[in-house]
């Protein structure tokens, strides 16, 4: 699954976008000035394993933010965030990699990152060389820790996204 945000493109617009890219949202709707939708990561029917073309979605004046949230682990594709604004790739990394960030500014959440401890030298674990200890355990705290900071910079709509969603 992914979970696309935009801002400065019209719902009618992204929904339209991700069905001519052969993504159909499962869900998606307005909030707080930002579409959304959500839609498969891949086309299984039509065989289409190739990453969604964000940056054609995404006119100049346009953000798009990007959650892939279901990848494969177990194959080398962990959860992760992309950011387009103007139609260009800004920033893209993994979950399981913060620190291996590109793009056209792969530096562009690095204050937010460095101050939540996610990147630099309070991102290392504390508990690191305690016997017993296993620094996966913490691995989900620091996950919903990351997607809040990624949440918080851009204003992005917090579920319940709508009354349509909740009733489903």
């Amino acid at each position: 699954m992914n979970v696309v945000f935009a801002r400065g493109i019209p719902l009618d617009t992204l929904t339209q976008g991700l069905c001519d890219r052969q993504r159909e949202p499962l869900a998606s709707g307005e909030t707080d000035g930002w579409a959304w939708a959500v839609h498969d990561m891949h086309n299984w029917d039509t065989e289409d394993y190739d990453d969604v073309g964000y940056s054609a979605l995404c006119p100049d004046g346009a953000e798009i933010v990007v959650f892939v949230t279901e990848p494969c682990s177990v194959k080398a594709f962990p959860p992760a965030f992309e950011y387009y604004r103007d139609g260009r790739l800004t920033l893209r990394f993994n979950f399981e990699d913060i620190q291996q960030r590109v793009g056209a500014n792969p530096d562009y959440l690095s204050p937010e990152l460095l101050a939540a401890g996610l990147i630099g030298p309070r991102a290392e674990c504390r508990q690191e060389d305690d016997p017993g200890h296993d620094c996966c355990d913490h691995d989900d705290d620091d996950r919903e820790r990351l997607v809040k900071v990624i949440a918080d910079y851009f204003a992005l709509p917090s579920p319940p996204l709508s009354p349509e969603v909740t009733s489903k």
